[in-house]
């Protein structure tokens, strides 16, 4: 069975964009292929955080996680720092990478220039991702966009690592997710939505209530001519209507388009739609907050699964380069 890996920081509230773009993709991956989960809490830490933080933001994205539909007897879903491997493997993949190929990457350059203190962390941060990717025989990793040259990157270590020590890492393959994975800022509808930009007004919360996700739709940036149809390009906002409309009920943005003649409605009706779709995961939200004592049980039920496999892989590489057994 294929394997699949996807990691996600826990930094911000998880929004209908992660939501319909990425999670409910891994929902769907857990019953179709041999998937591991990870919520990567060290990569948080390139940026400055207070005391705390991470922890608290750790499991309370862990808890939404498992709202969402993550079964931990269909997949592995763990925390990053719980298995040592990840860090280890960080280390043989820093001195396998260049510093040229490391400056050259895109987000770094982004990042690096909205920060006045810039980690060496945020510099390296794609040998800690490609660790966490081929330490557990990846063969595809579900990505935007934005993360093709992370995945380019990966590929190019483990060949080098191959090249230099001998057959070790399996060489993973970006997958770009199914319909579904854009999802627009509903005030900047040519914007991404995005839990780090600053669109209170734009950005639907996973755990919003219900008569902040009816004003936060009421108030979507549309246009001027009050016709319906799904044109991304000429009609970013409708189209982002239709768009969020479909994928929370399963239908056609184009077919819906052809139900409506006037925007309040189908404004209503796509709140009405993603209220619908997300009370469930408020449900289950709410149960596991009350219990952290079982999501910390999971987690760590996740990390040993996780574990077996890393350490696997991580003994073979070291063995490999001929490093001396202690």
């Amino acid at each position: 069975m294929t394997r699949v890996f996807s990691g996600i920081q826990p930094t911000g509230e998880l929004h209908l964009g992660n939501h319909l773009g990425a999670v409910r993709n891994w929902v769907r991956m857990q019953h179709e292929t041999d998937a591991v989960f990870c919520v990567v809490d060290l990569h948080a830490l390139t940026m400055p955080k207070t005391p705390g933080e991470v922890r608290s933001a750790t499991l309370h994205l862990s808890q939404l996680l498992l709202a969402s539909g993550l079964d931990p007897e269909l997949c592995i879903l763990f925390v990053q720092s719980h298995v040592r491997e990840h860090t280890e493997c960080a280390w043989l993949m820093e001195c396998n990478v260049s510093f040229g190929e490391l400056s050259r990457m895109t987000q770094f350059k982004e990042k690096s220039e909205r920060q006045r203190f810039i980690s060496s962390g945020l510099f390296t941060y794609p040998a800690l991702q490609a660790a966490d990717i081929l330490l557990y025989d990846t063969n595809e990793v579900p990505v935007g966009d934005d993360q093709r040259q992370h995945i380019e990157v990966t590929r190019d270590i483990a060949e080098r690592f191959n090249s230099r020590y001998g057959p070790t890492f399996v060489l993973p393959e970006a997958v770009i997710p199914a319909a579904g994975a854009r999802v627009m800022d509903l005030q900047h509808p040519t914007n991404k939505m995005s839990k780090s930009a600053d669109s209170p007004q734009g950005t639907v919360g996973v755990l919003d209530e219900p008569t902040a996700i009816e004003k936060k739709f009421k108030r979507a940036v549309t246009d001027n001519d009050n016709e319906v149809r799904y044109d991304p390009d000429s009609k970013p906002g409708v189209s982002n209507l239709l768009s969020i409309f479909a994928a929370a009920t399963g239908g056609d943005p184009n077919e819906l388009a052809s139900g409506y003649t006037q925007y309040g409605r189908l404004k209503v009706d796509t709140a009405e739609a993603v209220i619908e779709m997300l009370t469930p995961i408020q449900q289950r939200f709410a149960e596991l907050e009350a219990d952290p004592a079982e999501t910390a049980r999971l987690l760590a039920v996740g990390a040993d699964k996780a574990r077996e496999i890393a350490s696997a892989t991580i003994s073979r590489a070291k063995a490999n380069i001929g490093i001396l057994e202690g």
